[in-house]
């Protein structure tokens, strides 16, 4: 089926969508009850019969793409409301697909980045674990998905615009290569990176020497998680960050500040506000 494969293309590509389905088809209609096809900001998948039917409904699902995420059921008299010489009745549902769920790569499949792609899984966001190590990723959550790669500095070139990216691995020079490729991408929704006060500094600092601008270093957020939540045990670090990210995603800011410290090595330290 066009349809189910599209769809299944969408969720590998975390990419929006709506899916499309004929509920009721009364009388004359182009195609039957339970006919569907899908549609993305550049393209649709399948049909429900071709006409003015399908092309008023591409357009409606276009207009919720990023919406809230809640179905809308649609009826349609083809005679009089769309000019189709059929003149059956329809109605149709429009089922958003992935738009309402942010989607997060987190870089590290250590304790504190598997606590972390568990809590923002459970919060319905589209969370992807990568990790050099196929051991790590073998217990990843439930509801997440994993990529194992060589190169995870490499891999944040292939990450599609929209991602929030949280960096967190059990290396610091793995760290600092990811931070280094996500920092340039303006399309990215925020570059986290868990750590100490004295970790953003020396990678500030290591940044401005390979070329990094002022503009591109203000968007690391490091330290990361929110103020007066969480400790040192992986699930609150986890909790912290999910906070931070929720507080984003519903008062987005036009660049990132760092909010809370949790240094983090063998365990977290201490936290404290940032100035």
């Amino acid at each position: 089926m066009i349809w189910l494969d599209a769809l299944t293309a969408l969720d590998r590509a975390d990419e929006a969508g709506v899916l499309v389905t004929v509920v009721t088809a009364r009388g004359s209609t182009p195609r039957e009850a339970g006919c569907k096809m899908v549609v993305t900001a550049t393209a649709q998948h399948d049909t429900i019969g071709g006409g003015n039917l399908e092309f008023t409904c591409v357009t409606a699902a276009r207009a919720i793409l990023g919406g809230e995420g809640e179905p809308v059921l649609r009826s349609f008299p083809l005679g009089p409301g769309l000019g189709q010489c059929c003149g059956g009745h329809v109605t149709v549902l429009f089922e958003p697909i992935g738009s309402a769920r942010p989607p997060v790569a987190v870089f590290g499949a250590g304790h504190v980045g598997r606590a972390v792609a568990a809590v923002l899984a459970g919060l319905a966001m589209r969370v992807t674990l990568i990790d050099t190590r196929p051991e790590a990723l073998a217990d990843a959550p439930a509801g997440v998905r994993v990529c194992l790669t060589a190169d995870p500095a490499r891999a944040v070139a292939a990450l599609p615009g929209g991602r929030f990216v949280l960096v967190m691995t059990h290396d610091h020079q793995l760290d600092f290569d990811i931070v280094a490729a996500a920092l340039p991408r303006t399309d990215l929704a925020a570059v986290g990176l868990i750590g100490s006060a004295t970790k953003r500094a020396r990678f500030l600092a290591r940044l401005r020497r390979i070329g990094l601008s002022d503009t591109a270093l203000d968007r690391l957020i490091c330290p990361i998680g929110l103020a007066g939540v969480g400790g040192k045990r992986p699930a609150e670090i986890a909790i912290a960050v999910a906070a931070q990210l929720l507080a984003r995603q519903l008062n987005p800011r036009p660049r990132p500040e760092p909010i809370i410290e949790l240094a983090c090595g063998a365990a977290c330290t201490r936290t404290e506000v940032m100035a």
